[in-house]
């Protein structure tokens, strides 16, 4: 798996000049410089690298995710526990359809890219591996749609990076920490801004779909069954892009989202600080303690123990 940008825990340099999104626009507003590029050139500095070799890896970043989204369509997907069977291929193939093709296509796209992940596949962790399908459906899906270049897309990828974080600093990016609504969450947040930013939007609109996207995923709780990160992490991703899509459409139409994004990270944090430990990651409530997902635990469990010999 490739690492998404940036580590968890980030040198001072950018969190002394971006510790939130206020911090972030009123630079680009005094600077004049387009969102991306502070994040470029914190990019450069903390590696030590040309900007060359930094767009070099970005567009490295890129294929990997859109190799994802094709691998998930085209090869055989199914996990281990057996709880993901080829679920992507299965959407594309029904002959009954409850969406537009374009609006399926980004279902598909989302669901089969984690599905690669699940399958223990080759997928780019933005910003965590349980929430890899995300940004590859979004941003695959976007430059279908729009036609745009990679170079585009590419600095979107910074954008959500700078999106991640923010988050990072100020709530987590973590199922463990926060729930899922800080790691499939955070991924539809960065996925929000990198649209609006990708087709044009300015950087209040930007942040705009950042806040109502946290709005919309605030509160859910992460429950793997089995503590796989397969049900129902997958449908989720699924899930979390198309809230990203509809967050960027609300936000680039000039819909205000009320809440100032930097507060709505605040409300992120403190109910993933308040949220039960047993919603969090450690498959004791939710999904993951229904009966059938008992069921399912124990079968995992019998299936990867190994039964030493009796020494006797």
């Amino acid at each position: 798996m490739l690492a998404f940008l940036f580590h968890p825990y980030f040198p001072p340099v950018m969190s002394l000049l971006f510790t939130d999104f206020a911090s972030w626009q009123a630079h680009c507003a005094a600077t004049g410089e387009p969102l991306y590029q502070p994040v470029l050139d914190y990019e450069i500095e903390q590696k030590g690298r040309t900007e060359a070799e930094i767009w070099t890896g970005l567009q490295r970043a890129y294929d990997v995710m859109r190799d994802a989204v094709h691998t998930g369509l085209t090869e055989d997907m199914t996990s281990r526990s057996g709880m993901i069977n080829n679920g992507a291929k299965k959407i594309a193939a029904s002959p009954i359809t409850v969406l537009s093709p374009e609006f399926k296509s980004l279902i598909v796209r989302a669901l089969g890219a984690k599905e690669v992940n699940s399958c223990m596949g080759r997928v780019v962790a933005a910003p965590t591996a349980g929430a890899s399908g995300i940004l590859p459906g979004v941003l695959v899906t976007l430059q279908d749609l729009h036609k745009l270049d990679d170079h585009k897309i590419l600095e979107g990828l910074l954008v959500a990076a700078g999106i991640a974080l923010i988050i990072e600093q100020n709530a987590s990016l973590a199922g463990a920490v926060g729930g899922c609504q800080a790691e499939t969450g955070s991924a539809a947040a960065m996925g929000s801004g990198a649209i609006v930013y990708c087709l044009g939007g300015d950087v209040d609109l930007t942040f705009a779909a950042v806040a109502i996207t946290i709005q919309c995923m605030l509160g859910l709780i992460c429950d793997p069954v089995a503590g796989l990160v397969e049900v129902p992490c997958v449908v989720r991703n699924a899930s979390a892009a198309a809230i990203a899509f509809s967050s960027a459409q609300i936000a680039i139409a000039g819909v205000n989202p009320v809440i100032p994004v930097d507060q709505c990270v605040a409300a992120l944090g403190e109910v993933g600080q308040s949220m039960e430990t047993r919603y969090k990651e450690t498959a004791l409530g939710g999904l993951a303690n229904t009966t059938r997902g008992r069921e399912i635990e124990k079968m995992v469990l019998v299936q990867d123990v190994n039964i030493l010999p009796d020494e006797d």
